[in-house]
């Protein structure tokens, strides 16, 4: 089994916010890859399927953001599950909108749901960032990962969603890096010239 949880809060009045950005995409994933029906399980909502040939469970804790670990932890603990066989999706406010990084293992940053799963797994496990911007100042950082994306927002966001569930059965396969390069192919700039260079109509 491999476990892919995407982290949010619970509840419509936070769907839109960045800081659930990692439930819009693991329900981006479970939508296009033909996922079963989303069940209570684990602390959270759970769908099975298949990525990359490989039985996969979407998780979605209920436990909101601080608990995560709570759930993330009771699915990992269930099915026996080495670090390589997790992946977890969230906010990262040091990346730029629209930017995806993976990683494995490394410090939670000061995300209280990173936070939450190294108190209950440890800290070796993979991660996939996905990057919502930083207001600039410490003081308003609360309020912008608590905030609603812009409408003017809306287009980019949706274009990473899909390159992120197009790109995700490379996660199941262990290959980060092809997931990352997939990712930003899919999301790079139709003009992606180089200052002072033809653009491609000319």
């Amino acid at each position: 089994m491999f476990l892919l949880a995407g982290l949010g809060n619970p509840g419509p009045e936070y769907a839109r916010q960045r800081h659930n950005v990692g439930f819009m995409a693991i329900e981006r994933i479970a939508e296009d890859h033909g996922f079963g029906a989303w069940r209570r399980r684990f602390q959270g909502v759970a769908a099975e399927g298949f990525l990359g040939g490989r039985k996969t469970l979407l998780l979605k804790p209920l436990t909101y953001m601080n608990l995560s670990g709570q759930s993330v932890a009771e699915a990992v603990r269930f099915f026996k599950l080495d670090p390589a066989e997790l992946v977890v999706l969230y906010d990262e406010i040091d990346l730029a909108p629209g930017k995806v990084r993976t990683k494995t293992g490394g410090g939670h940053s000061g995300h209280n749901g990173i936070r939450s799963i190294h108190s209950h797994l440890g800290p070796d496990y993979r991660r996939v960032r996905i990057g919502v911007g930083h207001p600039g100042q410490k003081e308003r950082v609360i309020g912008h990962v608590l905030g609603n994306f812009a409408s003017d927002e809306q287009a980019w966001l949706d274009e990473l969603l899909n390159a992120i569930s197009d790109a995700a059965p490379f996660l199941a396969e262990g290959a980060d890096d092809k997931f990352q390069t997939r990712v930003a192919f899919l999301t790079r700039p139709l003009d992606d010239t180089k200052p002072g260079e033809p653009s491609h109509g000319d």
